[in-house]
This record gives structure tokens, C-alpha cells and sequence, in this order.
């Protein structure tokens, strides 16, 4: 039988899998499947956010604590992932993609029964555990399988679920929670997961003879190392913020344990002959320079989703199901960009489209930029469209330069890499975004109150205005006065606020800035061979 695959089919396929071979479309059901578990641990990983507040109140948590349902996540997401081509290469590819889905899946079981905090967060835990070896597995199985000449056609599948997810996830999620009950984010995986456990079981390829595997002894020092430095640093990052980062002892530890972690677990790596993560990958130049835009992308891409609802809630007053509504044509523009760049891959550069994306994306922080007390739905609707086609635009050929270019026997190790710093782009960008709407805030508030005085013809008008309007619902002239300068205090932490998210949006336009020279390190995929013609 022809396999039309870029490996030879082995032996062992299930019925199914043996008529999609004969037919020529075995490849194409291998992607969807991929990009179908990849998109569950996309979706979930932003779906939870906007049920927050819901959580705390049912589950009588505080507001410290309640974070820690996205911080396990988090965690447990990136630790995993860099590990997940050892995982593979030890269980077997197919196997340990099974396993994650399951584990996913059942996590989700817990998590939507769980009757107490704790409960919940070991629930994340196990989903996060089994959520990170989905994204990197997909992505390496989608390049091991499907010759170089489709990737591209194969990367636009993976792309589109990858760039939609985190538009996708608050949509649902606010939809879910508005209208049923926050336990129905978890619910809603059941189902979704069966489908997955099923396509993975009936068109992955089977896994090679155990015998025939140099899998080699564990690196169970490394491994300890990777979760210690790993872990310790996403703790910093999730809770930083919330702990004013430095001042406060648990941060400061928490920081000197993912330094020593992480340069441990480099030493460790580059010294014994069978890591648990390969970072002898990084030799490849692409990957590297692919890795550090992937930490850029992944800053803009999360960053952005994470801060434009959080400014539609917080200033605009829109709800949980108005919010995720806003970003669904984002979402869509997404969907277009990747069948609009299938053709032009073939004929344009990827160094190219990626800095045509980075162009677009600075754009629209400079768009964004605009943002006033008048802003709402309607002025950020074109932004969000071009953001979703911008990211594609970016992210598709990214993907392309950095990973299409490396052998077979290193995707596995690089597409867990890249994806790892993608995970942790985003990770970094929130929480630089969080501190920086925090911290600009306070800084405008104080330059602002400087012109709050009887000496601002400006200030007067606006509190006898204030003092005339309350004068007609209250005989009290203290209540009067005090709700005419409350009123004040309002609209001088609005505009601080306004010009805080402004600065968001110059400093993530920077950022892009700044990653623009390396996108000349990148290389462009070899092209296959041309196949002999008969005569």
C-alpha cells in the first residue's frame, strides 16, 4: 500500500487506519487528531480564568487562594512539556499520547466534582501533567509524519486550533458560566477527551518493538532539577504580583530555587549521555533563534488575550459572556489568515511573513494605544480582527523555519522546546503585563492628582458641577460634597487606568521591536527533492 506519509507505515494498524492509508488520507487523519487534542489543552488552559470569581465564592476560597487553580496548571504544564520527547521515546509516542488524554480527561472528571479547593487543584495538577504532553507531542508527531512538502498544509490545521483556543477558551467558558454552573468548563472535556482517546487509538501510528528503542537509564536527577527550576520560576510568575514580588519572603525563595534549579539542570543535561531533555538541540540555529520569537509570540499572543478582557471587564463593565463574544472575531480572522497563507507559504519566505506578522501585530498596539473613556466594543473590534490575523500570519511560518528544517530524530526534542517557550512567553508576558497595569496605574493616579486643586479652573467646574447634580437628590451639604469628590477620585482612576493600558500596549509593541533582527537567524526549510519523472 502507498502511504503518502514521510515514514514507512508499520505494522499493527487498526482497520480503520489501514483504509485511510489505502485511500491516501491516513496523514491528514494523524494531524487532525494531533490538532484536536492540542486544541483541548489550549482551550483549557485560558477557559478557567473567567470562572474565577465563581469559584471562590462556591468554594469559599480567598482570592490568594483560587489563583492557585491556574497556577497548577501552569506548572504542572511546564514541566512536562520539555520532557515529553523522553516521555515518548521511553512509553512509546503513541502510548504516552493516549495516557496524557486520559489523564486529561479524567482530571477533568475530578475537577468538575470537586467539592473542596484542594480537590480542584490537585484536579489542574493532573490536568496540567497530562494537558503539556499533549501540545508538544502533537506538534512532533504532525512533523514526524507528514512529508516536508505538506507541513505546510498540515501546520495551518495545527495553527488554527493553537491561535483560536485562547480566543475560543473565555468565549465558552463565559458562556458556560453565565448559563449553567463554572463545573460545566470541566464537564464539556468528557466527552471532547472520549472522541480524542478514540482518533489517537484508531490513527496514530503504532508504537516501534520496545526491544528495537535506545531508551537508556532515567534521569531522574535531571528531571528533579527540570521541576524544581521549572516549577519554582512559574511560581514567581503566577504569584508574584499578588505577593508585591520581592518584598515578600515566599518570592524571594521561590526565585533562588529556580535559578539554582535551572542552572543545575543545564549542567546536568550537557554531561550525561541520556537526558531527559536534549538541549544539545539547540545547536540548530533556527531552533534557537525560533525559540526566543516563540518567547515573543507567546508574550504578544497571550499577553493581549489575557489584558484586553480584563480591560473590557474591569473599565468597559462588560460581562463574562460579552467578553469572550467580543474576541470571537479575532478568532475567526484567525481561521481566514490560515487558509489565506497556505498558498503564499509556497511562494513567500517564512522570514518574511513573520516580520510582515510582527508588523502587523505592532500595529496594533499602536492601535490599542487609542483607547479612551469613550472606547467600547465597536473601536476594539477591528484591533482584535487584525491581532488574530497578524498571529497567524507570524506563528504559522514560525513554526515552519524553526522546526521543519530539523531531522527526525530531534523534532521530538525541538517541538518540546519550542513549545515549552511559547508556554513560558506567555507565563512571563502576563505577568509583566499584570505588574505593569499595577504599578503604571499608581504612578499616573499620582501624577494625575497634582492638578486636583482650587488652583485648576478645571478642577473647580468639575466639582461644582458635581456639587449642583447631588444637590438635587440631597439636602445634605457633607454628603453632597463628599459624593461630588468621590465622583472626582472615580474619573482620576479611570483615566489612570486608561493610561496604564496604554503603556501595556507600547510595551508589547517593543517587545516585537526588539525580536525583529532575529528573525534574519532563521532558516528557510529545505525543499524536498523533486520526485523523478518516468519515461
Amino acid at each position: 500500500m502507498s502511504s503518502a506519509l514521510a515514514v514507512p507505515i508499520p505494522e499493527g494498524l487498526t482497520g480503520l487506519a489501514k483504509l485511510a492509508a489505502d485511500k491516501g488520507w491516513l496523514k491528514w487523519a494523524i494531524v487532525l487528531t494531533a490538532s484536536f487534542a492540542a486544541i483541548l489543552e489550549v482551550v483549557d488552559l485560558s477557559i478557567v480564568n473567567v470562572a474565577l470569581p465563581y469559584m471562590q465564592g462556591n468554594l469559599g476560597a480567598t482570592l490568594s487562594e483560587i489563583g492557585w487553580v491556574s497556577t497548577a496548571y501552569s506548572i504542572a504544564n511546564v514541566i512536562v512539556i520539555p520532557l515529553s520527547a523522553w516521555l515518548g521515546l521511553r512509553f512509546g509516542k503513541k502510548r504516552y499520547f493516549i495516557f496524557s488524554l486520559v489523564a486529561f480527561t479524567l482530571a477533568s472528571v475530578l475537577c468538575g466534582f470537586a467539592t473542596n479547593l484542594t480537590t480542584l487543584i490537585v484536579g489542574r495538577v493532573i490536568q496540567g501533567l497530562g494537558g503539556g504532553g499533549l501540545l508538544a507531542k502533537a506538534q512532533a508527531v504532525m512533523f514526524e509524519t507528514v512529508p516536508r512538502e505538506e507541513q505546510a498544509k498540515a501546520s495551518t490545521i495545527f495553527t488554527l486550533g493553537v491561535i483560536s483556543g485562547p480566543a475560543v477558551g473565555p468565549a465558552l467558558g463565559g458562556y458556560l458560566t453565565d448559563n449553567f454552573n463554572w463545573r460545566w468548563i470541566f464537564f464539556i472535556n468528557i466527552p471532547l477527551g472520549i472522541m480524542a482517546v478514540f482518533m489517537a487509538s484508531t490513527f496514530l501510528l503504532p508504537d516501534a518493538d520496545p526491544k528495537g528503542r535506545k531508551i537508556g537509564s532515567v534521569d531522574w536527577m535531571g528531571i528533579l532539577y527540570l521541576a524544581l527550576g521549572l516549577g519554582a520560576f512559574q511560581t514567581v510568575l503566577e504569584q508574584g504580583q499578588q505577593d508585591d514580588w520581592f518584598s515578600s519572603a515566599f518570592i524571594q525563595r521561590m526565585a533562588f530555587l529556580s535559578v539554582a534549579g535551572i542552572a543545575l539542570f543545564i549542567w546536568q543535561e550537557l554531561r550525561v549521555e541520556h537526558p531527559a531533555v536534549d538541549l544539545r538541540v539547540l545547536r540548530y540555529k533556527s531552533l534557537a533563534a525560533g525559540s526566543i520569537i516563540s518567547l515573543a509570540v507567546g508574550m504578544g499572543l497571550y499577553g493581549t488575550i489575557f489584558v484586553v478582557p480584563i480591560f473590557a471587564q474591569t473599565v468597559l463593565q462588560f460581562t463574562a459572556t460579552k467578553t469572550g463574544l467580543m474576541l470571537i472575531p479575532g478568532a475567526i480572522a484567525s481561521a481566514a489568515a490560515t487558509f489565506v497563507l497556505l498558498p503564499l507559504s509556497k511562494r513567500i519566505s517564512p522570514r518574511l511573513l513573520i516580520t510582515f506578522g510582527c508588523l502587523i501585530t505592532i500595529g496594533v498596539m499602536v492601535m490599542f494605544m487609542g483607547i479612551n473613556p469613550d472606547t467600547g466594543a465597536a473601536e476594539l473590534y477591528w484591533p482584535l480582527v487584525f491581532r488574530g490575523f497578524g498571529t497567524v500570519i507570524m506563528f504559522l511560518p514560525l513554526s515552519i523555519a524553526t522546526l521543519g528544517a530539523l531531522p527526525k530524530s530531534d523534532v521530538a526534542s525541538g517541538s518540546g522546546f519550542f513549545s515549552l517557550t511559547r508556554q513560558m512567553g506567555g507565563s512571563i508576558g502576563i505577568a509583566a503585563i499584570t505588574t505593569l497595569v499595577a504599578r503604571q496605574q499608581f504612578i499616573h493616579r499620582s501624577q494625575l492628582i497634582y492638578d486636583i486643586s482650587d488652583l485648576n479652573p478645571a478642577y473647580h467646574d468639575r466639582l461644582s458641577s458635581n456639587t449642583s447634580f447631588f444637590n438635587t437628590v440631597s439636602g445634605d451639604p457633607v454628603a453632597v460634597q463628599n459624593q461630588a469628590l468621590m465622583l472626582i477620585d472615580r474619573a482620576v482612576d479611570a483615566q489612570a487606568t486608561l493610561l496604564a493600558y496604554r503603556d501595556v500596549f507600547y510595551f508589547v509593541a517593543l517587545i516585537f521591536i526588539l525580536v525583529l533582527p532575529l528573525i534574519l537567524l532563521l532558516g528557510n526549510p529545505p525543499k524536498p527533492a523533486p520526485v523523478p519523472v518516468k519515461t
